[in-house]
């Protein structure tokens, strides 16, 4: 089966994304949505040198199943946290992120969000996850057309990993 160019982007030098979306789509963070803070944040090898310059990786960070992982823990908040009150340890009380306005930097999984990154027949594709269309406030409400930002919803990284798929189930 061969993919529709027109759906083939370049979004680095020889490094491609098949788009499974409308590439209407638009999307910016609004701020006090904060539903993709209540979701567990893998940290890859990178990502994690990376918070280590930033924060306390024994205070932020914990290991599940042989993988590092932002905390989660316990917010004064009723909105985007998941069954146990809890949420991402870098959501600040006004709803921002730390390490994002603090210090202009996230993990790879945070700049994916909404996105969803799968592979199929060797390559990565890029589509909306399922949940964002209910939860995701910022979804077509400014003029930042995705296609045209992929570089910065998809860290390079993404096409140097074993797995680069960002939905697992934990």
């Amino acid at each position: 089966m061969t993919t529709d160019p027109a759906r083939r982007v370049e979004v680095y030098p020889g490094k491609e994304a098949v788009v499974d979306f409308d590439p209407a789509l638009t999307f910016e963070c609004v701020e006090e949505c904060t539903w993709c803070c209540q979701h567990g944040v893998l940290l890859y090898e990178k990502d994690l040198l990376e918070l280590a310059s930033r924060a306390s990786l024994s205070e932020a960070t914990t290991q599940f199943r042989g993988q590092d992982f932002v905390r989660q823990e316990e917010k004064d908040r009723d909105d985007h946290v998941d069954e146990a009150g809890e949420a991402c340890y870098f959501l600040r009380d006004d709803g921002l992120c730390a390490l994002h306005a603090e210090h202009d930097w996230k993990p790879t999984r945070c700049s994916v969000f909404p996105l969803q990154v799968t592979v199929e027949d060797e390559e990565i594709h890029v589509g909306i996850r399922d949940e964002a269309h209910e939860h995701c406030e910022g979804l077509d409400v400014s003029e930042r057309r995705v296609v045209e930002h992929l570089d910065a919803f998809l860290p390079e990284l993404l096409w140097d990993l074993d797995d680069p798929e960002t939905k697992r189930a934990l």
